[in-house]
């Protein structure tokens, strides 16, 4: 059933009850001048049976009104902010199945809501003629919810990858080669891998990869290191592997045409990971890290080059495995973007597990607290950059405590050079809640070595006085107090009067 059928269904449904309503008829009452069943009636009002004409003839006349009218697509006002609603296929668009929600239940909730909530429902149809503005924004939003939904552990991509390994024989070598990704994809699914395929296109500059369905060719973008070539090849290995249709056919989602295909592409990339970090031997490695009495930067440094996989990709794969195999929930992810050339930072990652978490809802056009370690190793980056040193990776640890609260994470941040970008460099950060959760499995988490700080969100909105880091002056604070005093100034007036 497409959706036009579908949302047909839905009104005619609509219609239904809402002249039932008017009418003051009972389902019991309507069943017995239909001669059909309450059940059935339910369903036909909920959108999800549609009658054939001999009982479109008989619910016409118990409700009096004429079959054309019930046909009809106009519908009086109370209805038409749900028509509109329906009409702008902004329900469609929404990725309700992957939250389990079922769309006839959220019109139907619409469709009760009284007219003082008419504003609101416009404010949502508004929102759909704008939409595609911003569809991409949404897409990603939605798969960010669903995402932190299931704490970024997905079991049945995790047991895909575990079958795709030992089928594959992978699982004899801890570090996985480059060449045996690239036989698996020729030999197995028919690609002919181009190497050096985009340099004579400089306008895909940054798109590490290109794959082009009819030749089933893989064209890779000049340069790229094995820990590159390899995620790659295991996206590709996965959109075969899972059976994943609708896709992009660019490393990156240049634009994105539907929230299948971002799902789509977050799912083998997710299998790449999988594949090229083992679980296993993975959630070995942080029980080992975690027991070290002592903070010991070597040894996280160990890990980051033990697999064939960026340190990025090993931080991304701390957050599936932390929650599932250490009971560490309550953490967060932020990647951080800097332009060294104007200054900027942009967050362009954060996801929240369990809770939401202090850092949060900060892609602001204001200044990132420079006390993050996020921020402050990008900084020391650029500096070593300008020195002619800074050709690796800065890898740091920091309890940070935000202002006026008393949550404390434990933050583990690498920043390193982006590629191609020559004017990019990155930051990744996961944060765990310190508690006694943490306590139990990380034994060095009150190592005197690791610093601590106070940190904000940003500077115009931190209070903190004397702060030798501050990048721009408290101006959200300011605001605030300003309206403060208003209010109490308003208030005592009042009083007085």
């Amino acid at each position: 059933m497409n959706q036009r059928q579908l949302n047909e269904k839905i009104l005619f449904g609509l219609k239904v009850k809402h002249l039932r309503l008017q009418r003051q008829l009972n389902f019991a009452d309507f069943a017995k001048q239909t001669g059909m069943s309450v059940s059935y009636l339910n369903e036909i009002e909920k959108g999800k049976k549609y009658p054939k004409p001999d009982k479109l003839k008989l619910i016409a006349g118990a409700l009096a009104v004429p079959e054309e009218e019930l046909l009809h697509p106009e519908t009086d006002k109370h209805l038409q902010p749900v028509v509109e609603l329906l009409n702008s296929n902004f329900l469609s668009e929404l990725p309700l199945d992957l939250f389990e929600i079922d769309l006839t239940k959220v019109v139907e909730i619409i469709a009760n809501a009284p007219l003082k909530v008419g504003a609101f429902i416009s404010t949502l149809v508004e929102l759909a003629r704008n939409y595609a503005l911003a569809e991409e924004h949404f897409y990603l939003g939605a798969l960010r919810s669903y995402v932190e939904l299931h704490n970024n552990y997905f079991e049945d991509l995790e047991q895909a990858a575990q079958e795709f390994i030992k089928a594959h024989g992978l699982e004899q070598s801890e570090k996985i080669r480059v060449y045996n990704l690239e036989n698996l994809l020729k030999e197995e699914y028919g690609y002919t891998i181009v190497e050096n395929g985009l340099k004579d296109m400089p306008e895909l500059k940054g798109v590490r990869s290109v794959f082009i369905p009819k030749k089933k060719k893989l064209l890779l973008a000049e340069g790229l290191t094995d820990v590159q070539k390899a995620f790659q090849f295991g996206k590709e290995l996965g959109f075969n592997y899972l059976k994943l249709k609708e896709r992009a056919y660019t490393s990156n989602l240049l634009r994105i045409n539907s929230f299948e295909e971002v799902l789509n592409h977050f799912k083998a990339s997710y299998f790449s990971c999988a594949i090229l970090i083992n679980q296993e031997s993975f959630v070995s490695d942080m029980r080992f890290f975690f027991s070290l009495p002592q903070w010991e930067p070597a040894k996280l440094q160990l890990l980051l080059h033990k697999y064939l996989a960026s340190s990025e990709m090993i931080f991304q794969r701390m957050t599936n495995v932390l929650p599932r195999f250490f009971g560490l929930d309550k953490l967060f992810l932020l990647r951080f973007v800097h332009r060294p050339s104007n200054g900027d930072f942009k967050l362009d990652t954060e996801l929240h597990f369990s809770i939401q978490h202090q850092p949060h809802s900060n892609a602001l056009y204001e200044h990132y607290c420079r006390r993050w370690l996020s921020v402050a190793l990008l900084a020391d980056l650029q500096q070593l950059q300008k020195e002619g040193k800074g050709s690796g990776e800065l890898l740091g640890v920091q309890r940070s405590r935000f202002l006026k609260t008393q949550e404390e994470y434990l933050c583990f941040t690498v920043a390193r050079k982006a590629f191609p970008d020559e004017d990019k460099n990155v930051s990744i950060t996961v944060g765990i809640l310190n508690d006694e959760t943490l306590k139990k499995n990380v034994a060095f988490v009150n190592d005197n070595r690791i610093p601590f700080r106070v940190v904000n969100t940003t500077c115009e909105r931190c209070s903190l006085e004397d702060c030798q880091e501050r990048a721009a002056p408290p101006t959200v604070v300011a605001e605030r107090k300003k309206r403060k005093a208003t209010l109490m100034a308003l208030e005592k007036l009042l009083k007085e009067s």
